[in-house]
């Protein structure tokens, strides 16, 4: 894993220039909308994400009409 990872858009107005900042690591600023944010890893979930049960219906056809 690197040491510092990039943003690939601005979380404000989704453009992509942006250039880190002087004000630290994880700082960024967009030359788009003149913001500057800060990215911050908190940790990982003790007991992970837990998601609803995500079973898919097979009656949904993605290819046309149901007859």
């Amino acid at each position: 894993m690197s040491g510092r990872a990039a943003p690939f858009y601005c979380p404000y107005c989704g453009d992509e220039d942006l250039r880190p900042s002087e004000q630290g690591h994880g700082a960024w600023e967009c030359a788009a909308c003149n913001r500057a944010f800060q990215l911050k890893f908190l940790g990982l979930l003790a007991r992970g994400l837990q998601r609803p049960d995500s079973r898919h219906d097979s009656r949904h056809d993605s290819g046309g009409e149901h007859t």
